[in-house]
């Protein structure tokens, strides 16, 4: 098992993170890009915030839970800290597995808990400059 766990200050870079995927049938790729409105409103962009720390131990572990749950060969995150723009990638998931469902299942749980529960908060910055802190 291979984990590779990231924070990085603004947009995350294009190119496509680094995995060792040997015997994997399955690489799953997520990239989220940040969305030009929240609630309907519009935005200049998101600044994330987080204690890196905690942070990093919680993405770890998550990741530690979902290559033994779901049986993986390596997985990859990456997520922003600090301000990123409308159009930019904020956070980025590569799984490999030996087979499509697990990667897939895995990435879809991965995502779910790591909103719930890793202490990374998003705070819009809207085009009005009203902002809301939400998880």
């Amino acid at each position: 098992m291979n984990i590779n766990v990231q924070i990085i200050d603004g947009p995350l870079p294009r190119e496509p993170i680094a995995l060792l995927a040997g015997g994997a049938g399955a690489v799953v790729d997520f990239e989220g890009i940040v969305r030009p409105d929240e609630g309907g409103r519009g935005i200049e962009g998101l600044h994330y915030q987080t204690y890196d720390p905690m942070a990093k131990m919680s993405l770890r572990k998550l990741a530690e839970q979902a290559c033994e749950r779901f049986g993986l060969i390596s997985l990859s995150v990456e997520h922003s800290r600090g301000h990123v723009p409308t159009g930019q990638c904020s956070f980025r998931l590569r799984i490999a597995a030996a087979h499509r469902k697990e990667a897939l299942a895995a990435m879809d749980w991965f995502i779910d808990v790591m909103k719930r529960d890793v202490p990374i908060w998003k705070q819009p910055v809207f085009t009005d400059q009203a902002e809301t802190t939400t998880r």
